[in-house]
């Protein structure tokens, strides 16, 4: 089986315990005003938009499809920007097996492995064999990252070979939800419900947004709401930065520090110490 990759961090400490290799993966069913990441939403159509403004050829066409030379490619991330369908042409099919093979050679340096996206349980078939291929040959331990949009079987199936789970609860309001994501979040809240009751839940995600997120009554809703579900996870408030966001809060300022702190301190009334930042 193969697995689309949009990139490999070789190690990363803030995409759960540990030292973890962070595979983000292609693909994504939401669209979120705020994606730092939107080249990772959608699978390239070969559209060759991009192939004019690289700066070192690394982009060919090939039999009507884009292909991509990592060897020459200076990383300036030039077709990115020029793409208008939220993709990229350096996203590459790899097969599991090669994938495994690359994380066994890191495996000494690793704590375990961490998938991401886009939104990585699109591809749930491959994440199944490669966690259970990883745990068969490994002492890796396997997460998943996920916006938690996912059908309740594949959760199921998912919550049965992974270690560990990082979900985004983008907002507690329905309507709110919706307006950032463009998708309700009923589903995800009793995904993220069930994953905890399984004990796997180790990280709750919400990016601060001015206009959004950051009133105390949002945050105070979601704190309560995870106050009363089982586990010692932590929650992880995030300041919005507009790095790579291509919506129109690509103009939106970075966070107020002092309004963070603020939110902050309500989100303590409810978890505590589990609050975490990314300060």
């Amino acid at each position: 089986m193969n697995i689309c990759v949009n990139r490999i961090l070789p190690c990363s400490f803030i995409d759960g315990p540990g030292s973890r290799m962070a595979i983000f993966l292609q693909g994504c069913n939401m669209a979120c005003l705020y994606c730092h990441n939107p080249e990772t939403q959608q699978n390239c159509c070969h559209c060759a938009l991009c192939l004019p403004v690289c700066p070192a050829a690394a982009l060919t066409q090939q039999e009507g499809r884009i292909v991509h030379d990592p060897e020459k490619c200076l990383g300036c991330d030039a077709c990115l920007a020029a793409c208008p369908h939220f993709s990229t042409p350096k996203a590459h099919i790899l097969s599991l097996a090669t994938l495994l093979e690359r994380i066994k050679r890191a495996a000494p340096f690793l704590s375990g492995i961490t998938v991401s996206g886009g939104e990585c349980t699109l591809q749930t078939s491959a994440l199944v064999q490669l966690f259970t291929e990883l745990h068969r040959q490994t002492n890796l331990t396997a997460f998943v990252d996920t916006n938690g949009l996912l059908p309740p079987d594949d959760l199921s199936t998912l919550l049965a070979v992974s270690d560990g789970f990082c979900f985004d609860l983008k907002a507690f309001d329905a309507a709110l939800h919706q307006k950032l994501t463009g998708v309700g979040n009923q589903l995800i809240k009793e995904n993220l419900r069930r994953t905890a009751q399984a004990g796997k839940l180790y990280e709750v995600r919400t990016v601060l947004i001015e206009g959004y997120t950051d009133s105390a009554e949002e945050i105070d809703a979601i704190g309560a709401w995870l106050a009363g579900l089982p586990g010692s996870f932590h929650w992880k408030l995030i300041p919005f930065r507009p790095q790579g966001v291509r919506s129109e809060l690509k103009n939106l300022a970075p966070f107020s520090n002092e309004r963070y702190q603020e939110l902050l301190s309500v989100a303590r009334n409810h978890l505590g110490t589990r609050i975490t930042t990314s300060l």
